[in-house]
Parts: structure tokens; C-alpha cells; sequence
């Protein structure tokens, strides 16, 4: 009875810290929506909105109209999107692995992902293949590291990390020479520009190019939260619970794979947000991924918001975002680790 009221209690908590995790995740869409060199009313905002869903007769700015459906809508939806797929695919590694430090690169489909796109820069084509060859690049990339332990006959989760580390290291080579042969007035600029990581050329055709697949990816990772709570125990233990392993993870590896490659097909590679967040997740709502992973995408989703904002006002010329979230991130972890140093060993 008193195990019943305790786990009744932490739900209760648990969903206290969502729905207000979320609250403010949609007070931040909106103040980001009005917030730039530019700027728009609250009270605009919402009525340019709620008259595009239903109808309404127009009585706002048509300047303000093509500015906030035009530029900053889409551009706000993809942090939210871009933020909670990092955040999200990292709290699941992290959860998988049993390793605190994995991030959702670390299979290596963002450097496939910028092997993809580099690829595409230097053929010269429009930026929808562009994206379309980063995500396939991405998907490629993390087929090889899972190729890797089946062809040495290894099903551990140390050798798919280290299979990730050969990936990563090879495609970080072909991208250097990538680089090597590229135009530097044109091409080079283009790659080294997109991996720092912007959302300045972000539309609507690249968020719904990757929305559908995004949505089905977190929704099914959510419903696996409970599973992926058994797989945190370690494989031992997990396999004395009935669990199917190897099948419950490569479901968690594809469905992180497809949020991470859809994240850095629209936005470039941005760092540490996979990797700090779901630390934070946990000191705010503790280690039960039935709580943490929607913690977690609530918590990406306002950190990149902030990050975007502050990289869209910060000066006369936008900041990459990557730049910031690393000098908000680095000193973040150290502090983390400071915290814990008696845990680690």
C-alpha cells in the first residue's frame, strides 16, 4: 500500500513538471514569435494566427503577416522540433547505453549527416537535396556502425560504441578531404558554415519534410519509455525480465537515428544540446524515463528557442547557433561533473 502511494506521488510530480515543462515551452513560442530586429505585438501575433486557422477577415499589418508565417514561425517550430529530437535521442542513448556521456552523434550520423551535405554542396545542388543528402547520409552512416559488431559476430553494447567511433573518425576524414578539394570562395564557406549550425534559412517545406517522420519517432520512444527503463538496468538484468534485447534496442537506435538525421538535415550539426539537456532532465525530474523523455523534449525545445533567440538579437550579424550552445553547454557539463565527482569513477 504505502510502494502504491509512493509511485502515485512521483506520477503525480512527474506530470506536474510536464504539463508545466510545457506551459512555458508554449509562453516561450509565442514570446520568440514576437521577439527579433523586427518586431510584433503579442496581441498581433495571436490574431495573425488565430486568423490563419480560421479564416478571419484580415485587420493586422500584412508586413507583420509575411514576417511572423514567413520567417519566424517556421524558423521557431524547427528549434522547438531540432531542440526536442537532440534532447529526446540523447536521454534514450544515454538510457540504452547505461553511459552518461553518449550524445545522439555518437553512431556518427552527424558526421554522415555532414559527409551528406558536404557531398551535395560540392555537386552544386539546391538546398532541398542538400538536406535530403544529409539525412541519408546520416541513416548511412549508423547502418555501417550497426553493420560493424554483426560482421564481428558481437551483439555488446561496448563494441557498438566503439563501432561508432570508427565511423565517426572515417567520415571525419572524408569530410576533411571533402574540404581539401573544395572551391574555398564558395564551397568551403558552405560547408564549414553549415556545420556550425543555423536556422537562418529554414521554411515550411523543411520542417514538413521531416515533421511526419519526426512525430512518429518520438511518439514511438515514448511509448517505450517503461522498456527502455528495463534496458537501463543492463542487458543481464534485462534479458532476466523478458526483454528482447537486441530488438528493443535497435528500435530505440532507429527511432533516434531518424530524429537526430531529421534534426541535422534542417539546422547543421549543433552540439552538447543531446548531451547536457537530459542531465538537466534528470535534477529536474529523475531518472524514470516514463517522465524523463518528455521532460526532456519540453526542456530541448526551450533551450534551443532561447539559444535561437539570443543568436537571432545578439548582434548586427547572426551567430551560428553551435558557437553558443557550446559556451553555454561546456561550462554546464563541468559544473555537472564538479557536482558529482564522488560518482564518477
Amino acid at each position: 500500500m504505502g510502494r502504491e502511494k509512493t509511485l502515485n506521488s512521483i506520477n503525480r510530480r512527474g506530470g506536474l513538471i510536464n504539463a508545466a515543462l510545457f506551459l512555458v515551452l508554449l509562453f516561450l513560442i509565442l514570446i520568440c514569435l514576437c521577439v527579433g530586429k523586427y518586431s510584433i505585438s503579442a496581441g498581433d501575433c495571436l490574431k495573425i494566427l488565430v486568423g490563419q486557422i480560421f479564416h478571419l477577415e484580415q485587420n493586422w499589418n500584412g508586413m507583420d503577416e509575411n514576417m511572423l508565417l514567413g520567417v519566424r514561425f517556421p524558423r521557431t517550430m524547427a528549434s522547438v522540433m531540432v531542440g526536442a529530437s537532440l534532447a529526446l535521442s540523447g536521454a534514450v542513448y544515454q538510457g540504452i547505453f547505461k553511459n552518461p556521456l553518449v550524445s545522439p552523434d555518437f553512431l556518427g550520423v552527424s558526421s554522415g549527416a555532414c559527409v551528406g551535405a558536404a557531398i551535395a554542396i560540392l555537386m552544386s545542388l539546391p538546398s532541398g537535396l542538400v538536406q535530403v543528402s544529409a539525412f541519408l547520409g546520416g541513416l548511412a552512416a549508423v547502418f555501417l556502425t550497426v553493420a560493424i559488431p554483426g560482421l564481428m559476430r558481437s551483439d555488446s553494447n561496448i563494441m557498438l560504441v566503439l563501432s561508432g567511433i570508427i565511423v565517426g573518425g572515417a567520415m571525419s576524414s572524408i569530410l576533411g578531404f571533402i574540404k581539401y578539394i573544395a572551391d574555398p570562395e564558395t564551397q568551403l564557406a558552405a560547408i564549414t558554415y553549415w556545420q556550425l549550425g543555423s536556422f537562418a534559412y529554414v521554411n515550411n517545406a523543411a520542417v514538413l519534410s521531416v515533421l511526419p517522420l519526426s512525430i512518429i519517432a518520438t511518439l514511438v520512444l515514448l511509448a517505450m519509455s517503461w522498456w527502455i527503463n528495463v534496458l537501463s538496468l543492463g542487458e543481464q538484468e534485462a534479458k532476466s525480465l523478458g526483454a528482447d534485447v537486441r530488438k528493443l534496442r535497435g528500435i530505440c537506435i532507429i527511432c533516434s537515428t531518424i530524429l537526430t538525421a531529421g534534426a541535422v538535415c534542417i539546422s547543421g550539426t549543433i552540439g552538447w544540446v543531446g548531451l547536457v539537456v537530459p542531465h538537466f532532465g534528470r535534477m529536474t525530474a529523475g531518472s524514470d524515463n516514463r517522465i524523463l523523455l518528455p521532460a526532456c523534449c519540453c526542456m530541448g525545445g526551450i533551450f534551443m528557442l532561447l539559444v535561437d533567440t539570443v543568436t537571432r538579437i545578439i548582434g548586427p550579424a547572426e551567430m551560428p547557433v553551435s558557437i553558443l550552445t557550446g559556451l553555454i553547454g561546456a561550462p554546464f557539463f563541468a559544473w555537472l561533473l564538479y557536482r558529482q565527482r564522488r560518482n564518477v569513477r
